[in-house]
């Protein structure tokens, strides 16, 4: 099969700045992956071309970035196999309120936040939605309306709609972003329940307890450039960390979770 992911010697630009510099990597599918980095080293812009809201220059040998083998995608065909959940989800589903829990995880099959009026929604999408609402412990929320869901709740709801088609692979910008312990603690747990169901987890972060155990691998991203890529004992040192953000650390794992000091 071919990889689910490729870059090679990719360029991407964001108006005149270069943000991802010759990049070259793949992902398997079925290879759960952490993508960590400071702020400001390329995550974002790396799952945005993967959901072709950016592009790589074109390099004249070969496209520079693959999915599924495939160059060219039809934009809702890619969205069908790989589900996003991030911040820019996050911030258009907090500001239309007036819909239900249910109805933000019903929108993934037309591409919106929310379902409207021209939206039709048959018998087997509302089947699917609450099949996923449970499978992922939140069917209490299905009737809650978004402004009356915490962030974490929000978050899961997300990720709910980003399930709707059965993808491949859920790509997942800084999850954890705002979440308190208690909901940061429940997000991790549906993320492995996720990965252990055969849904390729791809996760760009810089927080590093966010890596599930289940992510065996991690590619370290410094100044728009791969910094590390190997499996995550060799990757997650001391020393490689301390190099990526620019100062001293302490690294300390515990039950297959890695935090710094």
């Amino acid at each position: 099969m071919p990889p689910l992911l490729e870059f090679r010697n990719a360029t991407i630009c964001r108006g005149d700045r270069v943000a991802l510099a010759g990049i070259t990597f793949s992902i398997a599918s079925g290879e759960h992956t952490a993508i960590l980095g400071p702020n400001g080293s390329g995550k974002s812009t790396l799952i945005q071309t993967i959901n072709r809201q950016l592009y790589a220059r074109p390099t004249g040998d070969g496209a520079p970035v693959r999915i599924l083998g495939r160059e060219v995608w039809n934009v809702f065909e890619l969205r069908s196999l790989l589900g996003v959940v991030s911040n820019d989800l996050s911030a258009a589903c907090a500001r239309e309120f007036a819909f239900t829990g249910r109805e933000i995880v019903l929108s993934g099959f037309f591409s919106s936040i929310g379902v409207w009026p021209h939206h039709a929604v048959t018998r087997e999408m509302q089947r699917k939605a609450d099949e996923i609402l449970e499978r992922l412990d939140i069917a209490h929320l299905a009737s809650r309306w978004v402004d009356e869901l915490s962030s974490g709740e929000a978050r899961r709801i997300l990720i709910g709609r980003a399930l709707v088609h059965d993808p491949q692979a859920l790509l997942l910008d800084e999850p954890g972003n705002s979440l308190d312990l208690v909901a940061f603690h429940e997000l991790l747990g549906t993320l492995r329940k996720l990965a252990r169901s055969g849904v390729t987890i791809v996760l760009a972060t810089h927080h590093l307890p966010e890596i599930i155990p289940e992510i065996r691998r991690v590619i370290l991203l410094r100044d728009g450039r791969v910094f590390r890529d190997g499996p995550k004992e060799e990757v997650l040192t001391a020393a490689a960390l301390g190099e990526l953000f620019r100062r001293d650390v302490e690294l300390i794992e515990r039950h297959g979770h890695f935090h710094l000091l």
